[in-house]
């Protein structure tokens, strides 16, 4: 424990110089300033999660319908139910993909926060990694998007509105 003009140095315990002065703490207000922008979005991935994961509870709630229900399976063809379940399995891999990429991208942010910090706490340029972990979580959203997209086409090409031909 050294005290030396406001500075407070744990170089000896972690390797980094570690100093909580006016300066150290005007960087970390600017770390709260960048966080800012990846905490919004993650709260656009979370809804993209919550999108995916309704979605995904849809698929499963039909899946059960056509199976488990009596009366379903009474009104269509055997060969019908069949087809409907292999596009509804398909449906479910493609949105297990999203929700996937989706949570990696998630992660991704809560590192590139974590290294925003480091970086304002500890006397060492992270820059390069943050550059990298940000675009690894914009890749896997783009990724996750793009299930989404695959998954709503599908969704939509395979509704059936019985009556109309």
């Amino acid at each position: 424990d050294r005290r030396d003009g406001g500075i407070f140095d744990l170089r000896d315990l972690t390797g980094y110089t570690i100093m909580t002065t006016p300066d150290t703490i005007s960087d970390i207000a600017k770390a709260i300033q960048l966080a800012l922008g990846p905490v919004f979005l993650l709260t656009g991935i979370s809804g993209m999660l919550n999108v995916m994961s309704g979605r995904l509870s849809r698929i499963i709630d039909r899946g059960r319908v056509l199976t488990e229900n009596p009366t379903v399976m009474a009104t269509y063809e055997q060969a019908e139910i069949h087809n409907d379940l292999k596009m509804l399995e398909r449906r479910r891999h493609i949105t297990s993909k999203a929700i996937t990429m989706f949570t990696i991208a998630a992660l991704l942010v809560c590192l590139v926060i974590v290294a925003l910090f480091l970086q304002a706490m500890v006397v060492m340029s992270l820059n390069w990694f943050i550059g990298v972990l940000f675009i690894l979580s914009t890749l896997c959203l783009v990724i996750g998007l793009g299930h989404f997209l695959r998954e709503v086409h599908l969704s939509s090409n395979t509704v059936r509105i019985r009556g109309i031909r």
